[in-house]
């Protein structure tokens, strides 16, 4: 085997010359790719992302907001954010313990393309984009796209995230994520949901974007719902055509069949959290 090294850069252009090399496994929080090493420890060199400027942080730009790849859930959870990014900063607090959410990034929420993945629906909903990088340049992929299956994300060798974008919501949008488990903390997703929002002067939905997880092999958005939604208070009753782009499996977690009329409650219920109304149970 050839000889493991670690490398700390202090800059983008640095680390992505060390990433063209090849053999090289960027890590920032760890929290996934460290307990999932077997006996013998690390079978690459390692590439420490976190005294990389600009990796990490939340700002405003013209048209939206950045999100480096590097920021902490702890991150999501403190920041000045609009009421559209509440699903976000609510997901943010379910990324197991505090003390993975001040370790596990953004970026390594989505590179690890689980299903059950609790930042992906709410990012979906607000209209994430992933920036990508390498040494030959940058490019820039919808969500939608760059997660393309179970533990499969649009990244080619040499290439990583170092950015996600996000387009600035419509004026008065509030955002609502839940999420249902086994029990109330540190648990795998059996189905998540996440919204976005908007409503006109008379109280009317005018926006809507509803996400779900956990339900089929990467997160959906459930378009034929969202127009449903729109002109409507949010009464609408989620019907079999609504959830069609899902896709549940039956597991340990729960039956495909349960999933499916979980998420239908959920969506009810993260809707009337984005209206602002009380939700019991």
């Amino acid at each position: 085997m050839s000889q493991i090294e670690y490398f700390a850069p202090g800059d983008l252009g640095e680390a992505l010359d060390i990433l063209s090399r090849g053999g090289v496994r960027p890590v920032a929080g760890g929290t996934d790719f460290y307990p999932g090493l077997s006996a013998g420890g690390p079978r690459e060199s390692l590439l420490d992302l976190t005294r990389i400027d600009g990796l990490r942080g939340i700002a405003r730009q013209d048209g939206g907001w950045r999100i480096g790849a590097a920021t902490r859930w702890s991150d999501v959870v403190r920041a000045d954010l609009p009421p559209a990014f509440d699903g976000l900063r609510a997901a943010a607090r379910e990324v197991g313990s505090v003390q993975i959410q001040n370790a596990g990034t953004v970026a390594g929420n989505l590179v690890n393309g689980s299903p059950a993945a609790d930042g992906v629906p709410p990012l979906l909903a607000l209209g994430a984009e992933v920036e990508i990088a390498s040494a030959e340049g940058r490019r820039v992929v919808p969500l939608e796209r760059f997660i393309m299956g179970v533990r499969q994300v649009d990244l080619a060798p040499g290439e990583m995230v170092v950015a996600l974008h996000l387009p600035e919501p419509p004026e008065g949008a509030r955002g609502a994520f839940s999420k249902l488990g086994s029990r109330a903390y540190l648990v795998i997703s059996i189905v998540m949901v996440g919204v976005v929002i908007a409503r006109d002067g008379a109280g009317r939905i005018d926006h809507a974007r509803v996400a779900v997880g956990a339900c089929s092999p990467v997160a959906r958005r459930l378009p034929a719902l969202e127009a449903a939604l729109v002109g409507t208070v949010g009464d609408v009753a989620v019907t079999a055509a609504h959830l069609e782009p899902l896709s549940p499996i039956d597991d340990v977690r729960g039956s495909g069949a349960y999933r499916l009329e979980a998420v239908a409650e959920l969506i009810g219920r993260v809707v009337r959290q984005a209206n602002g109304e009380s939700c019991d149970g």
